[in-house]
């Protein structure tokens, strides 16, 4: 088949904030006094550090000029093993270790791939105490494919007692922080139901959670997880809710679908609102303590994919939403993406940091997305810092669907990822490589960021685990640069027409999930040219396969949010496989091929970046010019990210969670 290039005509509209169907924002509550949300220097409170997600540690001991003395201090070891079905169990396998961390004084607490929450002594990798809410027991692992993963903890102080809080799956968990037993006096015996008064009833094992709760004042406040394989009349909705951190008694539910009558309701056609599910904050929310307002990513409605039976832009799917966090109203949203069909969920936490414009502070929030973009908002009223622009997208030919026209693109910053793929963008190490890579995209439609997937399959950049991964953007306060780790590699989305509805999928069209991401088929493996069984831009062991786009594979990117430009980017880490293919034997590689993955980095004081990207090796980069200070193989893939503390006798730490499965370890780091 030949590839035909595709031309759209671009319109181009600037939009202010009522545009993209937003409403004009509420007024927001009144501070008594605005202050920026920070963590105290020496320990690490929040997943991101604080509750403005900013993943940036005032500490400095650790620095450009001693770095390279950074060694491994301690590690510890989750032995957590895979759990065989049997009468009354279903099997169960734990997940890529991904926690970050607290660090609470001189402990630090995380929970493990089966939501263990571990309590230890931070300065040797000794547990204090573990509690195992056993998610998996009776009904096994989710719907995801994936097996049991989970983020991080919680915590809540009052000055005389601490309490952690741990998601798990349909439960939402008190604990004493001293001795990690449950609560009694929190909903019943330590623990809620979180899916108790949703928006409809569902099924239990459909609702899970993997990114930590957000803790504001005295509530408790968190969405939720749907596996995207899911894609059923009433799957599980997304709502977002808030506890009273004391009782467990739910305050407030803010609907991502709205109900007839409610602001939005009207972005659903053919009363789809009823039956559609997901549009779900699986990633980690943030807060401007002072403020008090919550910033909410929220995802795609189901089905990822096929929208025939969700016409319209169906907010508020896609979009970034400013909650009042003491009743749960909206302030203001603006929606990322219309009637998406590409799994673009907004993935992490947005970043809430204080800039200088025109000689002026001005508090924004910022929103790394899938798509490679960052969306830059002032974080109270909810209007674009630079001008957003709604611009024509191709248009999909499935049957019975209805994409959207148009799609915003923001001005400023630059994308952080490659967008789009076309015949130019194939791995060309060598011409008989680029002539297997041209073979194996032939069957595809392929165009710019937008074009929708299709029964003939569609190469589509950024694939689905992005452009920007869940471990989201990285800070420096002190200058107001923002470092976004990228991810290059195309997936295929084809749609297939389903003959019979199953226990998961009713709908009559869904993604073809025997369809997978080409890779480059060398002689010895096969046939020239086909699907790698793993997809995606790893496809393929070492010697068999190489992936279809050329490197590289992944980046780390440093923007200046003052103005809006872009400082530098390099390509972040390597990839093995590739640089060891004997294909490539005697060809002139880059230095550096990039890796593919979710994490993203933390930045210090002692102006370095760090981060693992998603690979095996820890890396050290210099903040101001993106030079490589120091790396270290970990030994196993890292799936976190980083954070730091200082103990009370005054030495600074790295703790990285790495591993999956039965390998997962948390590895700490020190200067001796």
């Amino acid at each position: 088949m030949r590839i035909q290039p595709i031309a759209i005509v671009i319109a181009v509209t600037t939009l202010s904030v009522t545009a993209n169907a937003q409403a004009k924002p509420d007024a927001p509550p009144a501070p008594k006094q605005v202050k920026p949300a920070v963590s105290a220097g020496a320990n690490w409170t929040a997943w991101g550090g604080d509750g403005g997600a900013q993943k940036y540690s005032s500490l400095a001991d650790i620095n450009r000029a001693n770095v390279q003395n950074l060694k491994v201090a301690w590690t510890w070891d989750a032995n957590e093993q895979n759990i065989p079905a049997s009468e009354g169990q279903k099997a169960a396998r734990p997940g890529q270790f991904q926690a970050t961390a607290l660090a609470i004084g001189d402990t630090l607490i995380f929970s493990t791939p089966y939501n263990r929450v571990i309590a230890m002594e931070a300065m040797t990798g000794k547990p204090y105490w573990e509690f195992d809410p056993q998610p998996w027991k009776t009904i096994g692992q989710p719907s995801n494919g994936t097996g049991l993963v989970h983020r991080g903890v919680a915590t809540w102080t009052n000055g005389r007692e601490r309490r952690v809080f741990i998601n798990s799956r349909w439960r939402l968990f008190a604990l004493d922080a001293k001795d990690g037993k449950p609560i009694t006096s929190f909903g019943t015996d330590g623990q809620i139901d979180l899916t108790a008064n949703l928006s409809r009833s569902i099924r239990k094992e459909h609702y899970t959670n993997t990114s930590p709760p957000l803790v504001w004042g005295n509530l408790v406040i968190l969405g939720n997880g749907v596996g995207d394989r899911l894609q059923y009349r009433g799957d599980p909705p997304g709502d977002i809710q808030a506890f009273d951190v004391r009782t467990g008694k739910r305050v407030w539910r803010f609907k991502t679908v709205p109900e007839a009558g409610e602001f939005g309701n009207d972005s659903w056609k053919d009363d789809s609102w009823k039956s559609v599910g997901h549009t779900n904050a699986w990633a980690p929310l943030s807060v401007d303590d002072a403020r008090g307002i919550v910033y909410v990513p929220v995802g795609t409605p189901s089905n990822d994919y096929w929208g025939g039976e969700r016409k319209g832009n169906g907010l508020f799917g896609e979009a970034l939403v400013a909650l009042d966090a003491k009743t749960g109203k909206r302030l203001w949203h603006f929606q990322i993406a219309h009637h998406g069909l590409w799994d673009y969920d907004p993935p992490t936490a947005p970043v809430l940091l204080t800039v200088t414009q025109d000689g002026r502070k001005r508090d924004i929030v910022a929103q790394a997305t899938k798509q490679g973009f960052l969306f830059v908002f002032d974080r109270v009223t909810g209007k674009p810092v630079w001008p957003i622009e709604e611009r024509a997208v191709p248009q999909s030919d499935v049957p019975g669907e209805e994409s959207s026209p148009t799609q915003p693109f923001p001005t400023k910053p630059a994308p952080f990822s490659l967008q789009g793929f076309t015949a130019d963008d194939v791995a060309d190490f060598t011409p008989e490589i680029k002539a297997a890579a041209l073979a194996a995209i032939a069957p595809f439609r392929l165009g710019p960021l937008y074009t929708p997937p299709s029964m003939q399959g569609t190469l589509v950049r950024p694939g689905v685990i992005g452009g920007a991964g869940w471990g989201g953007v990285a800070i420096d306060r002190e200058t107001g640069w923002a470092y976004i780790k990228a991810s290059h590699d195309p997936a295929v989305m084809a749609i297939a027409k389903r003959e019979a509805a199953s226990d998961t999928i009713d709908t009559p069209y869904a993604i073809d999930n025997a369809r997978r991401s080409p890779s480059i088929r060398l002689p010895g493996a096969g046939a020239a040219a086909g699907a790698a069984a793993g997809g995606g831009m790893g496809g393929g062991g070492r010697g068999s396969s190489l992936p279809i786009a050329k490197p590289p594979y992944g980046t780390l990117t440093a923007i200046d949010l003052n103005s809006g430009d872009t400082k530098w980017t390099i390509p972040l880490g390597d990839n093995p496989d590739v640089r060891n293919n004997p294909a490539l034997a005697g060809v002139k590689l880059p230095e550096k091929l990039g890796v593919v993955g979710s994490p993203g980095a933390m930045v210090t004081k002692g102006g370095l970046v760090f981060l693992t990207g998603g690979g095996h090796v820890l890396y050290a980069i210099d903040s101001k010019t993106g030079e490589y200070k120091w790396e270290h193989d970990l030994g196993q893939v890292a799936y976190s990210n980083p954070m730091t503390f200082r103990s009370k006798a005054g030495k600074q730490y790295i703790v990285i969670a790495t591993g999956a499965g039965t390998t997962s370890r948390l590895v700490g780091f020190a200067i001796p």
